[in-house]
């Protein structure tokens, strides 16, 4: 079973990305054919900022070293070193219909947060089901905000298969419902577009302002409160250990529950969480030749990998004369 999924470089990677798609990918290392990613493409659609775009490609990709992803164990590259990727998304563009696209929820949610609309924007999903489709991927975990370019991704694998003839594989999506949406600061989901994040490898001094500056109601702390409303416990469910969120939800429900102590703990739990992780980080980060080799030969490996699927594409679709 091939297992896909990519990450944007588009800014610090933050906890909503660690819980919804790099700590799921890590753990496919040992029971899976593994395809990971950094999207810098996709990045284009809002980071206009040459320097920024390709540091923050080398510092995607060191998180996710840092955390656990093994190159010997799964393939692992950037977007653009793979240019079949983008005639891929070309020849799907070409049978792609307007309306499917049209009725994507994620654009119009980012034009309408003030995003400046585009037509890579726009396209958005094509170039994404490209990504999957050239490596056949059966299996795509992303987050719930995902979910219907996944669908859009099997719409167009399954037009393309009835035009052409049996080609691509039909992927299934994977969200995992308790990090389906992790919520930021605010509420909302957590996003690099709303500036609502927490970094994973903040410094301590940034992290803890962060975390203290999650936005909580004025309940007093005797009285009872709705754990499942509140994006203070929603995040720290996800760190904490079982026993102690259990006596947490407690104080919630029965009252005792006070945010600024769950604030400090949540980000004493972070600090240790990632502490190993973040000096490892600090090591790939000052040399970006070891980084480069990396990425060079999982680029190798998805290019032998997708070759056969364009080789195919090309002939059905008629380009190889």
């Amino acid at each position: 079973m091939r297992v896909l999924s990519g990450i944007q470089p588009s800014g610090s990677l933050h906890l909503g990305n660690y819980l919804a798609m790099m700590k799921p990918m890590i753990s496919y290392m040992d029971r899976s054919q593994l395809f990971v990613f950094i999207v810098n493409y996709h990045a284009m659609t809002s980071v206009t900022d040459a320097a920024r775009l390709a540091y923050g490609t080398l510092e995607a990709a060191s998180d996710f070293l840092a955390l656990g992803l093994n190159p010997d164990r799964a393939i692992f590259w950037v977007q653009s070193d793979v240019p079949e990727v983008v005639e891929l998304a070309w020849i799907l563009t070409c049978i792609t219909p307007m309306g499917l696209l049209e009725r994507c929820h994620s654009y119009k949610d980012k034009i309408s947060k003030g995003i400046s609309p585009n037509h890579g924007l726009f396209a958005y999903p094509v170039l994404m089901a490209a990504d999957i489709l050239l490596y056949q991927a059966n299996v795509v975990p992303v987050g719930k905000d995902q979910k219907q370019h996944i669908e859009v991704t099997r719409d167009i694998a399954i037009k393309f298969n009835s035009a052409y003839g049996d080609t691509f594989v039909v992927p299934e999506g994977e969200i995992n419902d308790q990090v389906a949406t992790v919520p930021g600061l605010d509420g909302q989901k957590m996003s690099k577009s709303y500036g609502n994040t927490i970094e994973i490898f903040l410094d301590e001094k940034n992290l803890k302002k962060k975390v203290m500056s999650i936005k909580t109601d004025s309940i007093a702390v005797d009285d009872p409160k709705d754990p499942e409303t509140c994006n203070l416990f929603q995040i720290y469910r996800q760190f904490a250990p079982l026993d102690r969120v259990e006596d947490v939800r407690n104080l919630y429900v029965s009252g005792g529950a006070s945010y600024g102590v769950i604030k400090k703990e949540l980000f004493e739990i972070l600090w240790e969480t990632f502490r190993g992780p973040r000096l490892e980080r600090e090591k790939l980060l000052k040399d970006d030749g070891y980084l480069r080799g990396i990425l060079a030969e999982g680029a190798r490996k998805a290019r032998a990998a997708g070759t056969p699927t364009i080789e195919d594409v090309r002939k059905k679709v008629g380009v190889r004369y």
